[in-house]
C-alpha cells in the first residue's frame, strides 16, 4: 500500500472518543492508490477545490480525501478527516506545534495504538499549512447541515487545543481567536455555540433540530417569528387552559409533558440565537 494509501487506509480502524463517533472508511485508502482521489471530471469537485484553495501538492490527496467523501455523502469519513486537518491547523495557526498542544489533541480523541503513526502523518501533513482550514470548515457545515452537533463537538476541542499552551489566567493568541471564530462561521453554527465552546458549557439535551420540530417552525425563520410562535404554543398549553378543557388524569399529563418539551426547545433556540 502506497503511503496516501496507508496514511487514509490505516486510520479507517481508528474510533473517535466521548462524543465523538465518526468512522473513517478503508475505502479512502485503496482510492488514494489507485490515484483516484486525485482524478475527477472537468467541472467536477477537483475543479472546485483547485480553483478556492489550490492546495500545494504535498497536500492535494489529504484535501481531495476530503472532497471525495464529501462529494460521496460520507459524512463520517469527511468528519474524520477534517476534525485532523482541524486539530492540527489550530496547533499551527500560532506557531510551531508543541508537546501541550499534541497531548491536547490525543485527550480529545481516542485512537487505537495500531492506527497512531498514521493518525499522527496525517496530522503532521495537515499541519503544513494553515491557509486552507476554511475550505475543510465550509466542507464539513454543508455535510452537517442538519445535525450540527458534531460541528459543535469540534468547535469545543479545537478551544480545548488552542488553550493548551495558554498560561493560566492569560488569553488566546489573536490568530488563534481569528482561527476560532473563522471556523465557526464556515461551520455554519449559531452564536450560542460559540458562547458554550468559549465557556466550556455543556451542549443542550434537546437537540437543535428537534428543537424547530417542536416548535413546528423551520430553523430559518425570524427571530420575531419564532418569538412569535412559542408564546401561541404557550398559551394553548397554559395551565389554565388544559384545565378548562376537563381532560383526564392521562391527557393531562401528556399535555403538560408537551408544555414542557415547547419551553425546553424555546430555551435551546433562545440560547443558539443569543435572544
Amino acid at each position: 500500500m502506497g503511503v496516501w494509501g496507508k496514511m487514509f487506509g490505516g486510520v479507517a480502524g481508528f474510533a473517535v472518543g466521548g462524543p465523538f463517533g465518526a468512522l473513517m472508511g478503508a475505502a479512502l485508502g485503496h482510492a488514494a492508490d489507485r490515484g483516484s482521489l486525485l482524478d475527477a471530471p472537468a467541472g467536477g469537485w477537483n475543479d472546485h477545490w483547485h480553483a478556492r484553495g489550490r492546495p500545494d501538492p504535498n497536500g492535494a490527496a489529504f484535501m481531495a480525501a476530503a472532497k471525495v467523501s464529501s462529494f460521496m455523502g460520507k459524512n463520517d469519513q469527511l468528519y474524520a478527516i477534517g476534525l485532523v486537518a482541524l486539530c492540527a491547523k489550530v496547533a499551527k495557526i500560532d506557531g510551531p506545534v508543541n508537546r501541550r498542544e499534541i497531548d491536547a489533541f490525543k485527550q480529545c480523541f481516542r485512537f487505537p495504538p495500531d492506527n497512531a503513526r498514521e493518525v499522527g502523518l496525517l496530522f503532521d501533513r495537515a499541519r503544513d499549512r494553515t491557509d486552507d482550514f476554511e475550505m475543510y470548515g465550509r466542507e464539513l457545515g454543508r455535510a452537517f447541515a442538519n445535525d450540527r452537533a458534531p460541528l459543535e463537538d469540534l468547535l469545543v476541542a479545537l478551544f480545548t487545543i488552542a488553550r493548551a499552551d495558554v498560561p493560566p489566567g492569560g488569553a488566546l493568541d489573536p490568530r488563534e481567536m481569528d482561527f476560532l471564530k473563522r471556523t465557526h462561521r464556515a461551520f455554519g453554527l449559531p452564536p450560542g455555540t460559540w458562547d458554550r465552546a468559549e465557556t466550556g458549557r455543556a451542549r443542550p439535551d434537546t437537540n437543535e433540530n428537534d428543537a424547530y420540530l417542536e416548535l413546528g417552525i423551520a430553523r430559518d425563520s425570524a427571530d420575531e417569528e419564532v418569538r412569535l410562535r412559542w408564546r401561541a404554543l404557550v398559551r394553548e398549553h397554559h395551565p389554565d387552559v388544559l384545565g378548562r378543557k376537563n381532560l383526564d388524569p392521562k391527557d393531562l399529563a401528556k399535555a403538560q409533558d408537551r408544555a414542557a418539551r415547547i419551553n425546553a426547545a424555546w430555551d435551546r433556540i433562545k440560547r443558539d440565537r443569543r435572544l
